[in-house]
């Protein structure tokens, strides 16, 4: 994708800044609480035990369990997706439901007869679809990551507690048990100050690298029009519809946006990592058209509240931290023989193929995994005393129960999945720099208050993109 100066469909700075102000800053301690009487059309509240319903945006892929999980919390009575292959499969799955192919419809007609609104579609529609349905005062359900760009990340968190509706961005990791309670130890201050973070990620599966793929006939089953969105429009090819469009600058976010808001999540959660101060990439180079097949990212995180200044280190594309830092890990222990013979053994450590590796004064933590989900170990072998947090009833559950006047979901916008979706692209600001193959981009220095790259102008269309005509926030 060419850089692209500011047209009308852009977002301006200061138009922008009028909009996302008041969330600037303090978002996890602001105490936030869903109002919930902007739930229904009617303007009555949602009571406890009333029937929710929701219209689902995007069924296909992640978007199939999204709105499953929509049907056992209500009803589902209206469904969008760009694919009629995935609508005709919707006919038995959601019976009565509405079907659009272009979720805008979906909104302008339906709007009288849904609560909520789950949205699974590409990452470059997530801001058109969540932004108009919570300036209906629609409750909103998003994948992740929260949106394609970072001043789109600040305005949905600005929607959400301007309409007082719940939100939930869709890293389901972010209740499981485990990753909750590895985040309070590291809180506790077992592992002594940290001050050094890597977080790695076996993506992408999907192409990258490379050029725009020849065009093709659009599939009858495809509405074309309704895929492109917001992005500029070009010609149909095979290769982005259903899956691969995630490699690519205009529809995707990288294996960084995919991948980060749950590998990322949990230190994110730990130490409260938000507004780096500057991030530089090393990329295998690119043009500007896809994402590199691989990058190793560096985000310098200032002192915030107590915690130190930390430095954080990503990798993915097959990158992985320097074997030394996992030196010292003890491998699993497993028995080999039968019976008598039986003998407990130590297995070679092996790095896993996602993870996180948090390094503090006094230890060391390794969290194997994408999801937090798969314990922890410390270098020591200690083991630390159980942590008080907060359960939670499982992800979409929380979502649900906010919808219906409790409290927010951890993962909501403005205070948790916003904040979080703007550290983690603000990492593609920086490879978008790298595009040179192994050679250290411009280092990116921020500022969070008014989200502009102080240093780098030329990243401005990344921050806030440009808009086709009719699909502008």
């Amino acid at each position: 994708m060419p850089s692209r100066s500011p047209s009308r469909g852009s977002l301006g700075r200061r138009e922008f800044l009028g909009v996302s102000g008041a969330v600037s800053s303090g978002l996890l301690g602001s105490g936030y609480f869903i109002g919930s009487s902007r739930a229904r059309a009617d303007g009555k509240p949602t009571s406890a035990n009333e029937e929710i319903r929701f219209a689902c945006i995007g069924i296909g892929g992640k978007g199939a369990s999204d709105a499953a999980d929509a049907a056992r919390s209500g009803k589902v009575v209206a469904v969008a997706d760009v694919d009629r292959n995935q609508l005709k499969r919707a006919e038995k799955a959601f019976d009565g439901a509405k079907q659009y192919t272009d979720f805008r419809k979906l909104l302008d007609e339906m709007g009288k007869e849904f609560d909520a609104v789950t949205i699974s579609t590409t990452d470059h529609t997530h801001i058109t679809a969540a932004a108009r349905a919570m300036g209906m005062g629609k409750h909103c359900f998003c994948q992740k990551p929260l949106t394609k760009s970072i001043a789109e990340a600040r305005i949905l968190g600005t929607l959400a507690r301007d309409n007082k509706v719940a939100t939930q961005m869709g890293n389901q990791g972010t209740a499981s048990p485990s990753l909750r309670k590895t985040a309070a130890i590291i809180r506790s201050g077992a592992l002594g100050p940290v001050r050094e973070v890597h977080v790695w990620t076996n993506r992408p599966v999907w192409a990258q690298g490379g050029n725009r793929p020849a065009e093709a006939a659009v599939p009858a089953h495809l509405d074309w029009d309704a895929w492109i969105g917001p992005a500029p429009m070009r010609p149909y090819a095979n290769g982005y519809h259903p899956f691969a469009w995630r490699g690519f600058w205009d529809f995707g976010t990288g294996a960084l946006g995919d991948m980060a808001c749950h590998t990322f999540n949990m230190p994110f959660m730990a130490l409260n990592l938000r507004d780096p101060k500057s991030v530089q990439a090393t990329t295998s180079g690119h043009n500007r058209e896809t994402f590199p097949k691989w990058s190793i990212i560096e985000f310098a995180f200032p002192e915030l509240g107590g915690r130190p200044a930390v430095a954080v280190k990503w990798y993915d594309g097959g990158k992985l931290p320097d074997a030394s830092l996992f030196e010292g890990f003890k491998g699993e222990i497993a028995k080999e023989g039968e019976g008598a013979d039986a003998k407990e053994v130590e297995k070679p450590f092996k790095t896993a193929a996602s993870g996180a590796l948090v390094i503090g004064e006094k230890d060391v933590l390794y969290a194997p995994g994408d999801y937090g989900g798969s314990g922890f170990k410390l270098k020591s072998g200690a083991k630390p005393a159980d942590p008080s947090f907060t359960q939670s009833p499982g992800h979409f559950q929380e979502w649900v129960a906010a919808i219906k006047g409790g409290p927010q979901a951890m993962s909501n916008f403005p205070d948790y999945a916003g904040p979080l979706t703007e550290t983690i692209l603000l990492g593609n600001l920086a490879v978008w720099a790298a595009d040179s193959a192994e050679t250290a981009g411009k280092k990116i220095e921020w500022d969070p208050a008014k989200l502009v790259a102080t240093n780098a102008p030329e990243v401005e269309s990344v921050i806030r993109p440009a808009y086709r005509d009719g699909w502008r926030v």
